[in-house]
């Protein structure tokens, strides 16, 4: 067997995240779905930069942001994802790179521009994106290294980008390594409205391909087309080896076979913004597993790292996770 190189291996899209804070009035004048995440095109991009107030830029996307948060509790982690041969994409390298994560992919040249998701944050913490994909679509198999996945114990793959063909081609060739090298798959559903347009290729991942399921309550009830979170949860369990559910200020389900798992959620002296918590949940509960830990234990490093991150601008942790998680786990 080849020896394992990364504790976690995140696909997805490589995103320059630009954050600001906002009123709501703005959010009305720019005609946003508030709350949610909307895919645009170059020119509305262009506009809305223009629009929205001074913010910080850093590497983003949903399995980078993972990955980077693997990186700060101390464990080994890999990104693959497309950028362009431009400013942006040279920002994302870097600001990736400098967190720990390893970042080999190959620049796009000649193609559409490094993405960017455009985030504004309302007083109440609801973030609202905008999402330019750009080069992000550009990622296909041949970008997948089979003997990279082979040398990660998890191989972790965002819903977000399921869309564009060549991004699923990517993913089978990937988890197709990963289970010929007796590694693990994992895979969030990233959004409501993944769910909803690819809610079968969901379900056949989910069933056959996928080992660990990340999704929140409102994902997993649209994933099986129910209204109650019980009978979807029942179903997860059926269909993948750990399933980790989370429900917002309820906490989170953590359930594989016979084991259910209720984890409370973290107290919070003020939810600032929910950018990256998902992410970040993730990234607590697959370093728990690359530990040796149980379920429970994995669930609370998840609730812990998803606290923090709510707890200030950005998607990224400001603590220390790791004397974070020694603390709270002690």
């Amino acid at each position: 067997m080849v020896e394992i190189r990364y504790d976690v291996l995140g696909i997805g899209n490589a995103i320059v995240d630009v954050l600001a804070t906002t009123e709501d009035s703005f959010l009305v004048e720019q005609d946003m779905a508030k709350g949610a995440m909307t895919l645009i095109d170059a020119e509305r991009a262009e506009q809305l930069y223009a629009a929205m107030a001074a913010g910080t830029e850093s590497s983003g996307g949903s399995a980078a942001n993972t990955v980077a948060g693997v990186a700060a509790l101390g464990r080994r982690a890999c990104f693959v994802g497309k950028v362009a041969d431009d400013q942006l994409g040279q920002v994302f390298a870097h600001d990736i790179r400098a967190v720990g994560v390893d970042f080999l992919s190959d620049p796009a040249t000649g193609g559409a521009p490094t993405a960017r998701c455009l985030i504004n944050v309302t007083p109440d913490a609801m973030r609202t994106m905008n999402t330019f994909l750009g080069a992000c679509v550009e990622l296909g198999p041949e970008d997948v290294d089979e003997d990279q996945i082979a040398a990660s114990a998890i191989t972790y793959l965002e819903g977000y980008l399921w869309d564009p063909p060549g991004a699923k081609e990517a993913f089978m060739k990937a988890m197709g390594a990963a289970r010929a090298a007796d590694r693990k798959v994992a895979l969030s559903l990233s959004d409501g409205f993944c769910v909803d347009r690819h809610r079968e290729e969901f379900l056949d991942l989910v069933e056959h391909h996928v080992d660990i399921l990340f999704a929140n309550e409102d994902e997993i009830k649209s994933l099986y087309e129910t209204d109650e979170f019980d009978t979807a949860m029942q179903a997860a369990r059926e269909h993948c080896e750990i399933a980790a559910l989370t429900r917002s200020e309820k906490g989170a389900v953590i359930v594989s076979g016979d084991e259910v798992h209720v984890i409370d959620a973290e107290p919070v002296a003020r939810v600032v913004d929910t950018t990256g918590a998902g992410d970040i949940y993730a990234a607590g509960f697959l370093t728990g597993l690359a530990e040796g830990r149980g379920l429970r234990d994995c669930g609370h490093m998840a609730g812990i790292g998803a606290a923090e991150v709510i707890s200030h601008m950005g998607a990224r942790p400001e603590a220390d996770l790791k004397a974070l998680m020694k603390e709270k786990l002690s």
